[in-house]
């Protein structure tokens, strides 16, 4: 199939990029990224059978935990086909269509993920600066609400990036440089005035890897005034401790997502395998780091998969 821009046939597909300078050992190199994607869809499927089985789990942090497990398990599926079959089968052509579904949902649980973890920073401030309202505030119904909020959220903002970049025409080179459609990449291949796209990335990447991190840096400000005003360090400590697990899953999400953006925008003549490392590093750690954190951090839901692997082992 082909696609006509300015009168000129161009294929109806975008080539994807494996490891470069890599491609003949394409084959080991699957291991270990194989090994990490069942590492995520493992994890997050436990997460989520746990909160659903125990009824001590029903609480506000868990629920959203068990949304931040969904979105990681939606960002896992989103770029696995694609990966391994580019590093199994060498199946490197991806549709217009494909591509674009890919980049909506790829991008979607992104923000989502972002979301989520602010969504989850207001649930600590709750928790430990209004301790007494923490039930009537965060009630089922509430979260419900900012669950579906979430998503309003997240699908208005890709929306129109993705109707913005699809009105284009794409002519010349149709490889991306990736194993999945990133907005960055399918940018550069564009032949046309991309003024208008690279101001509203510019926006929401503000809002979403400034505005976010700034409000969740506020409500930890929030909590560590709170925190200090308690005279037991012992609930200081407990206090804290209940927040560690967020604050690493806020900066295995940042970190990388910081580093990829300011690559794109100030290292574009940096080797190919830098920026595919750190995309690789910015879509697969969240989904595979999250679940650990929280399975060893979290008591509760630690003691739960340890009864439920003692109980398997048993029968």
């Amino acid at each position: 199939m082909f696609r006509v821009t300015n009168s000129t046939q161009v294929p109806f597909f975008f080539i994807l990029m494996g490891i470069p300078g890599f491609e003949v050992s394409h084959g080991w190199i699957s291991i270990p990224f194989c090994c990490l994607y069942t590492v995520s869809i493992v994890g997050n499927i436990t997460i989520l059978a746990v909160i659903r089985i125990e009824p001590s789990l029903q609480e506000p942090m868990y629920l959203f935990l068990s949304i931040l497990a969904l979105t990681d398990l939606g960002l896992t599926l989103t770029t696995l086909p694609t990966v391994m079959g580019l590093l199994w089968f060498n199946a490197s052509e991806i549709s217009f269509e494909a591509c674009f579904a890919q980049f909506f949902f790829l991008h979607g649980f992104s923000f989502m993920e972002s979301s989520v973890l602010l969504a989850m920073s207001f649930d600590r401030y709750v928790a430990i600066c209004r301790p007494l309202h923490y039930v009537s505030i965060l009630t089922n119904r509430v979260i419900r609400r900012i669950g579906i909020a979430i998503i309003f959220r997240c699908v208005l903002t890709v929306l129109p990036a993705l109707f913005l970049l699809k009105r284009l025409p794409f002519c010349g080179s149709h490889h991306l440089s990736h194993s999945y459609c990133l907005h960055q990449d399918m940018i550069c291949l564009v032949c046309a005035d991309t003024t208008i796209n690279n101001w509203y990335g510019f926006v929401i990447a503000l809002v979403f890897t400034t505005l976010d991190p700034l409000l969740i840096v506020v409500s930890y400000a929030l909590i560590l005034r709170s925190v200090l005003r308690i005279s037991s360090q012992g609930e200081s400590f407990q206090a804290l401790n209940n927040c560690l697990s967020h604050i690493l899953a806020v900066l295995v999400l940042y970190v990388p997502l910081v580093g990829l953006s300011m690559t794109h925008r100030f290292a574009k003549h940096a080797p190919p395998i830098v920026h595919v490392i750190l995309a690789n590093i910015y879509l697969l750690a969240p989904p595979v780091m999250n679940p650990i954190i929280y399975s060893i951090k979290t008591k509760q839901i630690c003691q739960r998969i340890f009864h439920l692997v003692s109980h398997r082992q048993l029968h």
